[in-house]
């Protein structure tokens, strides 16, 4: 069984994708996006490796309904292999109430990258949809599900299509963003706008919140 760089996984997510569903955040990165919101999750990471069948485990844990699975980063497709094995691992888990389970990954690789690297393929096969291009901040104009107008969303498969296609996008509307909280930690799921965080970093502190650190600027 693979091993996969993992983050941080999170349930329910409703704010990266159609409906409620389940998000897996890889470790590792060496884009370095300037403004990235994850900065802790770009350094290598050793001992940050799960099998991806205990990822697939958590995922069975779940409660209904799960509408899919979102996977993030960190960079996904620098861990190709094992990618491909969580994504067919997640292909393979049944619906309990006979729903549709879409796979939505979003990557910093631009979509010829990915569409054209041999390595890739294996688990783009698996995708209903990708966002796929690197963060660029100054174009951050408040796109649905990209974080800069330059990102593509491309849908891959019927489903993907139906849910993440320019018909569905439009039907997204304004982003939102989802706050969980996690012992002393806060943390910020979802795509901000530029700005966004260090609005909301101000606000809270003159409403007497200390923070002793943020992964945007880890």
């Amino acid at each position: 069984m693979a091993k996969l760089a993992i983050s941080r996984l999170h349930h329910p997510v409703t704010v990266l994708g159609h409906g409620v569903r389940a998000g897996v955040w890889v470790q590792g990165c060496t884009l370095a996006c300037p403004g990235c919101m994850s900065r802790d999750t770009w350094e290598p990471r050793p001992d940050t490796e799960a099998d991806v069948e205990a990822v697939l485990a958590w995922t069975r844990r779940l409660p209904g309904p799960l509408d899919g699975v979102t996977v993030s980063g960190g960079e996904p497709f620098q861990q190709p292999g094992p990618l491909a094995e969580l994504l067919h691992g997640l292909r393979e888990l049944p619906t309990d109430d006979g729903g549709t389970r879409d796979l939505l990954v979003f990557s910093g690789y631009a979509w010829p990258r990915l569409r054209d690297g041999a390595s890739y393929g294996p688990a783009l096969t698996l995708c209903d949809a990708v966002v796929a291009g690197p963060y660029v901040a100054r174009r951050n104009t408040g796109s649905p599900l990209r974080g800069s107008d330059n990102q593509q969303v491309v849908p891959l498969t019927p489903l993907g299509r139906e849910r993440y296609g320019p018909e569905a996008l439009d039907r997204y509307g304004q982003r939102r963003l989802q706050v969980t909280a996690d012992g002393g930690d806060l943390r910020v799921i979802g795509i901000p706008r530029r700005a966004d965080l260090a609005r909301w970093q101000a606000a809270s502190e003159a409403g007497g919140v200390t923070w002793e650190g943020t992964t945007w600027t880890a």
